[in-house]
Formats: C-alpha cells, sequence, structure tokens
C-alpha cells in the first residue's frame, strides 16, 4: 500500500525474444497499459525507455516514481536482472509455469497478452498475495558459476552413456555381444574382432567404431577435469565458504560421497528453508493430493523441485538403506516393506528420500545428525 514516505511505482513486465523485447508498463494514475517494442538486447533502450516514463509519471504526479520490472525465467539467464538491478531498478523474476492461466476455452497466447498477465502478477503478488506466482530467487554470480560443475558433468555422464550404447548397438548387429570399452586399448582392439558369422569389420564400420571410441575416450577425460576442478574448489574454499564447508560435512555421513554432496549443495541446500515442508517441497518429493468432497486419491511426488536434486536425494536414499542399516530411517523402510519386492519398494523409496532431505537440512543448519547414522568425527 503506497503511503505519504513510499513513492508510487512505476510497473513494467518485459517479454523476452531472440529478436524483440516487448514491454507493457502501467504507469501510476493511468488505467491504460502501453506497449512498446524495442530490438532484442536494447539495454540502453529499455534503460531509457524506463527513466524517460518514471520521470514523465513523477512530473504529473509531483511525487517520486519508483520503476519495478518484471520477466520470466527463460532462456536468457539472469544478466538482464542484474542489469537492472545495478542501474537502481527493482526486478522481479517470475516462474512461468506458476501464472494463472484462464482455462475456460482455447487460451489466446501472444507476446501482448504475455506482457499483461506477467503485469497482472506483478501488481497481485506486490499487494502481498505471495501465493498469486512463484518468484525466482536470482543465485549470485558465483553461485551460478559454481553450479556449472555440476550441470557440466551430469550432461557428460549422458554423451558417455549415449556413446557407450551406439558402441554396444553397433557390435551387436554383427553378432559381437563380449566386447568390453572399459579395457586399455580399445580403438586397437576393433581390428582383431570377428562377426558373428566369422567376418572382419567392414572398413567403414571400423572406422565409425574407431571415432566413437575417440569421442568416449574424450569425454572421459573431461569427466576427469571437471571431477579435479569440483574437487579442487572444495579443498581451497572449505574455510571461507560455507557452501563448500556444508559439502565437507556431508561427506562425514557414511554412504554420501563426493559427487552426491557437492550436487546437493549447490543445486539445494545453499538455499535457506524455513522448514521441513519447504525442503520436501524444493526436492519436489512432497505428496500431492487430489481431495475434494468424497474424493480423496493421492497423486504421488509433485516432481515440481530440482530435478536434479530430487534425482541425486533418490538414489542418496538406497545408497543410505545399505551403508546405515542401523538408522531410524532404514528400520522404518524395511519395518514396511518386509519381503515386498518391485514397486512397493519404489514407492515406499521416495518417502525416505523426503524424510532423509529433511534430516539432512538438520544436519546441516543444526548440527543434528540422522539417528542412529554412522558419521566421522
Amino acid at each position: 500500500m503506497q503511503t505519504a514516505s513510499t513513492p508510487a511505482t512505476l510497473l513494467a513486465s518485459i517479454e523476452l525474444s531472440k529478436s524483440t523485447w516487448r514491454v507493457a508498463i502501467a504507469e501510476p494514475g493511468n488505467s491504460k497499459v502501453s506497449q512498446h517494442c524495442l530490438p532484442g538486447g536494447d539495454t540502453a533502450g529499455l534503460l531509457d525507455l524506463l527513466k524517460r516514463l518514471s520521470q514523465r509519471a513523477a512530473a504529473r504526479l509531483g511525487s517520486a516514481v519508483r520503476p519495478i520490472t518484471v520477466m520470466e525465467a527463460g532462456y536468457d539467464g539472469f544478466w538482464l536482472h542484474r542489469l537492472l538491478v545495478a542501474n537502481g531498478i527493482d526486478s522481479y523474476i517470475v516462474d512461468p509455469a506458476s501464472i494463472l492461466v484462464d482455462r475456460r476455452a482455447r487460451r489466446v497466447k501472444t507476446d501482448r497478452s504475455d506482457a499483461h498477465s506477467l503485469l497482472r502478477s506483478l501488481a497481485a503478488y506486490l499487494r502481498g498475495e505471495a501465493h498469486v506466482c512463484t518468484m525466482v530467487r536470482v543465485p549470485t554470480v558465483e553461485a551460478e558459476d559454481l553450479r556449472r560443475q555440476v550441470r557440466e558433468r551430469d550432461r557428460l555422464l549422458s554423451e558417455r552413456n549415449r556413446h557407450t550404447n551406439r558402441v554396444k548397438a553397433l557390435l551387436f548387429g554383427q553378432g559381437i555381444r563380449d566386447f568390453d570399452l572399459r579395457r586399455p586399448r580399445a580403438s586397437d582392439r576393433l581390428a582383431d574382432l570377428r562377426t558373428g558369422d566369422g567376418r572382419a569389420l567392414a572398413p567403414c564400420l571400423l572406422a565409425e567404431l574407431r571415432r566413437e571410441v575417440e569421442r568416449l575416450l574424450m569425454i572421459e577425460r573431461h569427466l576427469k577435469e571437471v571431477e579435479a576442478e569440483r574437487d579442487a574448489v572444495v579443498e581451497q574454499r572449505a574455510h571461507e565458504s560455507p557452501a563448500e564447508a556444508r559439502i565437507l560435512a556431508l561427506c562425514k555421513l557414511k554412504g554420501i560421497g563426493r559427487t552426491a554432496a557437492t550436487v546437493l549443495v549447490r543445486e539445494a541446500f545453499h538455499r535457506d528453508f524455513a522448514n521441513r515442508r519447504q525442503v520436501a517441497s524444493f526436492f519436489g518429493l512432497a505428496p500431492s493430493p487430489w481431495s475434494s468432497g468424497t474424493i480423496n486419491v493421492e497423486q504421488g511426488i509433485s516432481k515440481a523441485g530440482s530435478r536434479r536434486a530430487r534425482s541425486i536425494m533418490v538414489e542418496l536414499a538406497w545408497l543410505w538403506l545399505r551403508w546405515q542399516p542401523a538408522t531410524r530411517l532404514a528400520k522404518w523402510f524395511h519395518e514396511r516393506t518386509g519381503a515386498a519386492r518391485g514397486a512397493t519398494r519404489k514407492v515406499l523409496i521416495t518417502a525416505v528420500a523426503r524424510r532423509l532431505a529433511v534430516d539432512l537440512w538438520r544436519y546441516l543448519v543444526a548440527g543434528v545428525v540422522p539417528e542412529g547414522a554412522n558419521a566421522a568425527a
């Protein structure tokens, strides 16, 4: 609510695309929304537009006017947000999936309508309706940069699996089932292979396989480089950075390695959570019931949070059962599953992952070691 001590606000939504930026502006005291088009990437034009319209509104009202902008999170990243903040402009980034839309019929979607929708969401959010949309927490430049190590490693693993499967598929098509790519000098041993009907590999196929193996070797080298850089950063900054200290703290728990600890901290535990519900929600492990009248259906976990954090937490839950069998959480799982196999265990492991995420959060924030856990001093 505007008071005598707070300036009026000029609201601006920015619809970003590669070729054009569409800016919708709601000036204070004016019920109409003006639309402005700028060339994509024209930051000078955007800053000038916001300054010019703010000054015009201030002259009309006789008081200061504060510009506030909003844009959707997307491929443009956070650089424009940081530029606006550096120029004294309040900026918000909204999760586009959280914006309410009309579901009655076919929904009109244009840059113009999207800009108006962003303005309405921003106005409601500033009025105190915090649940009307979800605003993205913009990471620092340093935190965003360190997160690249985790994500690059994830991409390299996917590429390695893709090339490995390609080599196996090519050889299987020739009746060769036992070729081990992990053995040294794999490229040199390709020429000695014989197909299922006793022939040597055809020249073009042999050349293709050698190139695939070379790509695999390059990916393996890059994986080692990324992991070495990651470990070096953690060791060098463990005494000055809370994030790196949390990584080493997680590694003290048996069953949690450097890779899992780094992913959890870079993707999730660098944030401040208020309670256990926020932790479960961010990981996408919170339940999503469908309840109305006499209908009460459980739809499973929401999967609305960080995909990487959720994936590593489920993997960690299985490892926790193996390496921390004396913990309360592991005993809880085994009591409920018994001799069950398959779907029952898969459903309950998500509950273990959710509870484990909360336990690890409490361990990092308050130093509370999970009950029964084996932790190094």
